[in-house]
């Protein structure tokens, strides 16, 4: 099962090294931290850079979430573990297979291309194919979009690189 950490905005590395280290494999099979890939301009040329697709959380994959709980202890600047109360919830299957759509196996989420068709936003490749009604906003000029997600049981704003290869004004 997947679970979800609560840290503090620019921890995320810090606090995913320390599970690495602190806490068995028996018990976190996995940890990490989903990134997306953006284009920059710096000094001159398009560079691509990643950041951090949901700033302030840690993903944690486990069988056993009481010992995880239990283990998390010992993590400096851990807030919390996703849940309802005193349960810690996992993610649900959509959300899970969403976020492994989405970034694959390494979970980072590539730059997408695509065109503007008049009003409409058609991604022609990248991992945002198909997922054009979550976009929420554009923004051309600095290659990146802004998605409405469903996740960890409320609706998420992030960001994504996109980039707008052709614009065609639709004339009637």
């Amino acid at each position: 099962m997947w679970y979800v950490l609560q840290v503090r905005t620019g921890t995320e590395e810090n606090i995913r090294t320390q599970c690495r280290n602190n806490i068995p494999e028996a018990v976190l099979t996995r940890c990490f931290i989903p990134y997306y890939e953006e284009k920059r301009r710096i000094r001159g040329t398009w560079t691509v850079i990643r950041k951090v697709l949901f700033p302030g959380y840690v993903f944690a994959v486990t069988d056993r979430p009481g010992d995880l709980y239990q283990s998390l202890k010992q993590v400096i600047g851990l807030t919390k573990l996703i849940g309802t109360g005193q349960e810690i919830v996992p993610l649900t299957e959509e959300e899970k297979n969403f976020l492994e759509e989405l970034g694959g196996e390494e979970q980072i989420v590539a730059m997408s291309e695509g065109i503007i068709e008049g009003d409409q936003v058609i991604v022609t490749k990248g991992p945002l194919k198909g997922k054009e009604g979550m976009i929420r906003k554009i923004d051309r000029h600095k290659r990146k979009v802004w998605l409405e997600v469903k996740m960890f049981g409320k609706m998420q704003r992030v960001e994504a690189g996109l980039e707008i290869v052709a614009k065609n004004v639709g004339r009637e």
